[in-house]
């Protein structure tokens, strides 16, 4: 039961989260993309829709919720550069206006990574497969 509260809060976090993409936090999100990837906005309003399909997915495909942890896990793995960025650049976004509250949010990646996997039952799915073998 608390699995599946915390699958649905994740769903609709990154509902939320990609929404935020779309209107109120467009810049603020577009504060986060390094100078290395071309066409910010796309990249902010693209993430967005991402974001708002891997909710969707979380919250509509439970019989493929292990396959949809591992994808929503790989998202959050490849946003963190933008993180990283926001760190080095010394970027205030999100309320973030120091160097040492960006090195904490840093530490937020991986937690919400292991909400993915927790969440989704990914996690203890593939512990159980690397048992049997």
């Amino acid at each position: 039961m608390v699995r599946v509260l915390g699958r649905w809060l994740l769903g609709l976090f990154l509902i939320l989260a990609g929404t935020a993409h779309l209107t109120v936090a467009r810049d603020t999100f577009g504060a986060q993309v390094p100078d290395w990837l071309p066409f910010e906005d796309a990249v902010v309003l693209v993430s967005g829709v991402v974001e708002i399909a891997l909710g969707l997915a979380v919250l509509a495909l439970a019989q493929h919720r292990v396959l949809v942890g591992w994808i929503v896990a790989a998202f959050f793995v490849a946003v963190f550069p933008g993180n990283i960025n926001q760190l080095v650049t010394g970027t205030d976004a999100f309320g973030l206006d120091s160097t040492s509250s960006r090195v904490i949010r840093l530490f937020f990646q991986p937690l919400l990574i292991a909400w993915a996997l927790w969440s989704t039952g990914a996690w203890a799915t593939w512990r159980s497969r690397r048992r049997r073998l």
